[in-house]
C-alpha cells in the first residue's frame, strides 16, 4: 500500500493486525481495515514498536454520498421521451458538498399507468423534485423513481419565472398568468394544513 491513497466508504484497506491498526476514518470488520469516508488513506507508523495506524482523511467534511432508498431533492437539467436527468442537490436534510447526478427512468415515474406516462407532462427543466434512490445497476449511474405519492415536483417555476402552485396531482398553477402546466406533483402536505386537520 502506497503512503497516498484514495479511497472511497466501504473500501478494504488492508488486514488489521498487531501491525496495522484501524484509526480515525476507519473502522475494523471481519480482520480488515475499512474506510469510512472517501478521503485520502495516510499510514502512520511508530518508531518505537513498529505498529502502523491507518487513517482516512476526509476531502471535505461531509462525505455522504447517494444510497439505495434515500430521499434526494434533485434539480431537472435535461427531459426527453424516455428519461430526465437530474443533479442531486440534497439527501434529506444534509446538502452534498458535490452534485451527483441521477437518471429518472419513464418507467419510474409513476407505480401505475406507467405505460401512458408522458415525461413533458412531469417534468420541466429546472424543476425542483424530490425522488428515490433505486438500487444502482450500473457503476456511477445512480436510477431514481417518483413511483410514490410524496415524490414529484415540489419547485417549479412558469415562463414568467414565478414560483407555481399545485392545484391537482397532475397540475400546477402560475399564481400571475393563472396559466396551467402539467407536472407529476409531490404531496407535500404543509404543517400548518397538517396541523389545522388534526385539530379538526
Amino acid at each position: 500500500m502506497g503512503d497516498l491513497l484514495v479511497c472511497v466508504p466501504g473500501q478494504r484497506l488492508c488486514l488489521s493486525n498487531d501491525s496495522n491498526l484501524p484509526g480515525p476514518g476507519t473502522f475494523e470488520k471481519n480482520g480488515y481495515i475499512y474506510s469510512k469516508l472517501a478521503g485520502s488513506v495516510n499510514i502512520i507508523t511508530d518508531e518505537k514498536d513498529t505498529t502502523k495506524t491507518i487513517v482516512v482523511n476526509g476531502t471535505t467534511e461531509q462525505s455522504i454520498v447517494p444510497a439505495p432508498g434515500d430521499i434526494v431533492t434533485a434539480m431537472v437539467t435535461t427531459v426527453n421521451q424516455r428519461f430526465c436527468k437530474c443533479i442531486m442537490k440534497c439527501i434529506g436534510d444534509v446538502v452534498l458538498s458535490r452534485p451527483y447526478r441521477g437518471v429518472l427512468r419513464k418507467e419510474d415515474v409513476r407505480a401505475t399507468e406507467k405505460d401512458r406516462v408522458e415525461l413533458y407532462k412531469c417534468f420541466r427543466v429546472g424543476d425542483i423534485i424530490l425522488a428515490r434512490v433505486l438500487p444502482m445497476t450500473e457503476a456511477h449511474t445512480y436510477s431514481l423513481s417518483t413511483a410514490e405519492n410524496e415524490l414529484g415536483v415540489v419547485v417549479a417555476h412558469s415562463p414568467e419565472g414565478i414560483s407555481m402552485v399545485p392545484i391537482s396531482w397532475t397540475e400546477m398553477q402560475c399564481p400571475k398568468t393563472l396559466t396551467k402546466e402539467f407536472r407529476k406533483v409531490a404531496k407535500v402536505v404543509p404543517e400548518q394544513i397538517a396541523q389545522e386537520s388534526k385539530n379538526s
